[in-house]
């Protein structure tokens, strides 16, 4: 087995351990990290969880902590929060993901998310429409990432995003 298909299956089932039995709101992201030892559902991830620790922020409402993030992970996943993102897989170095919106689109559609949110400008621009058309709500509002100096502009285009679905903290 590759180093590349152990990562794939360890994120799986870190991913699966947080997977609500009914997603309310599925969060696409772009790719995960290119560090092994970094993931959205990893537990134990000692620095660089910039989306982790925001969208904590934004639907929680607190103030997240890196000792209570599998709590905190059972709290998104209370509220029927899941993340997945466009690539299933590290991006490459100038790699496009226009390739990957099929497969999205029907991971998407097999959650049965009553509302998705994408986030980074291009996973906006790529997915929007595609998930659309796939007959989901998606909520129209471009959310950045919350990193290179974004992170006050997520925690508002988030919040704007979740209240015009009328969720609350």
């Amino acid at each position: 087995m590759t180093s590349a298909t152990r990562a794939r299956r360890r994120r799986d089932a870190a991913a699966a351990k947080y997977k609500p039995e009914a997603v309310e709101l599925l969060l696409v992201a772009e790719a995960p990290p290119s560090s092994v030892d970094r993931y959205f559902y990893f537990e134990g991830v000692p620095d660089h969880d910039s989306l982790f620790r925001h969208v904590v922020r934004a639907i929680l409402a607190i103030e997240p902590s890196r000792s209570e993030k599998p709590s905190e992970l059972r709290r998104l996943a209370a509220r029927g929060v899941f993340l997945i993102d466009l690539k299933p897989e590290p991006k490459e170095r100038g790699e496009t993901l226009d390739v990957y919106v099929p497969d999205l689109v029907a991971r998407a559609v097999e959650l049965k998310p009553r509302h998705v949110i994408t986030i980074k400008a291009n996973v906006c621009d790529l997915t929007q429409r595609p998930l659309l058309a796939a007959g989901l709500h998606v909520v129209d509002q471009r959310v950045p990432f919350p990193g290179s100096g974004q992170q006050r502009v997520f925690l508002e285009a988030m919040s704007a995003a979740l209240d015009s679905v009328g969720w609350r903290h």
